[in-house]
């Protein structure tokens, strides 16, 4: 009774404003699994399971970096969120709506707001059709613009990713990857994009190309409050855009947290051993000890029992082996599934 008398509204006030704000885009308990079908049988014998219950959020305007080992999932969750493939289990919130289950028909307002950026910025484009088309496509599928304000847009979109107007009428294979992949930003713009999924922009680029496009994305997120999942192997380019940075093994997340605390605090020993493999720039200073994991990635058509990381991890206990780890919040917004940390 007192405690709700003495409560002013300048306080219910103050309450409410530092309430944290809606993520744009939250993944809940996400699982894919791909059926494994035997030569000749139409049984589906076992699966594989790409993603077994992956749970994250990205604010707008935040980039979240989305790290691991080749064929832990990361694509796979990418391609999932935009329903490329379909989920097996969990939902994906976008602005608060459940799109996991809406039809194709209920899904196109959506599409608009939820692009991607493909690795290969050769095979992601039609060699057939001018970049101009391809740029302008989705205008023209979403019926937003024809004839001359197309071209208008879409060349405004060329100006703006770093390229000439007067380049739209030519073909893919007369641009090098680094002017393809900025082509692909600008596809990837031309509707009223909200949140973007770099499925390994910068990796089939040059390093000096790598920091053009990384710092093109960075701009165009402070100029139009752009959400990004950045999915890369490469933790220095990922420390460079994230706001924070999710690891993944084997199908799950390991570890989640502000890029800062993750970097300086790792907590998995997975997260521990990806960063001891990070090259120092400054030759005068002396890197982390490098951490060697033994052993291949299991096969995700039979994970381990326990953590999955038990197989290669060098802190493993008995306990790692039969019991999985729960995801928990270690400290303030720092989120790992161990039992040892």
């Amino acid at each position: 009774m007192a405690d709700v008398e003495t409560t002013s509204p300048a306080n219910n006030a103050s309450q409410v404003n530092t309430k944290a704000p809606s993520p744009l885009l939250k993944v809940e308990a996400l699982k894919t699994h791909f059926p494994v079908r035997k030569e000749f049988s139409s049984r589906s014998t076992s699966f594989v399971y790409a993603v077994d219950g992956v749970s994250f959020s990205i604010q707008k305007g935040e980039t979240l970096g989305l790290v691991g080992e080749s064929g832990c999932g990361k694509s796979t969750v990418g391609k999932t969120i935009l329903r490329l493939v379909e989920p097996t289990a969990g939902r994906v919130r976008f602005e608060g709506t459940d799109i996991t289950a809406l039809s194709r028909r209920e899904m196109r307002p959506f599409r608009q707001m939820m692009q991607i950026i493909f690795q290969d910025p050769y095979s992601s484009l039609n060699p057939r059709m001018s970049v101009g088309n391809i740029v302008g496509q989705p205008l023209i599928i979403h019926k937003i613009a024809s004839g001359q304000e197309l071209e208008h847009r879409v060349g405004a979109l060329f100006e703006r990713v770093g390229l000439r107007a007067e380049q739209m009428r030519s073909y893919p294979h007369e641009f090098s990857g680094g002017q393809r992949q900025r082509i692909g930003i600008a596809r990837a713009l031309a509707l009223n994009t909200k949140l973007i999924i770099g499925d390994e922009p910068v990796s089939a680029l040059d390093v000096s190309i790598q920091a053009q496009v990384i710092n093109l994305l960075m701009d165009l997120q402070e100029e139009r409050d752009l959400s990004y999942l950045f999915i890369s192997h490469d933790l220095a380019v990922v420390e460079h855009i994230s706001h924070r940075v999710a690891v993944m093994y084997l199908g799950k997340l390991v570890e989640l947290a502000d890029k800062r605390e993750i970097y300086i605090n790792p907590l998995h020993p997975y997260t521990e051993a990806l960063l001891s493999a990070v090259p120092t720039p400054d030759p005068t200073v002396r890197g982390k000890k490098r951490i060697l994991l033994e052993g291949d990635v299991p096969s995700p058509i039979n994970p381990p029992s326990g953590c999955r990381f038990h197989t290669r991890c060098p802190l493993a206990e008995s306990q790692c082996r039969i019991e999985e780890p729960v995801w928990r919040e270690a400290t303030p917004g720092h989120w790992v599934a161990c039992h040892l940390r």
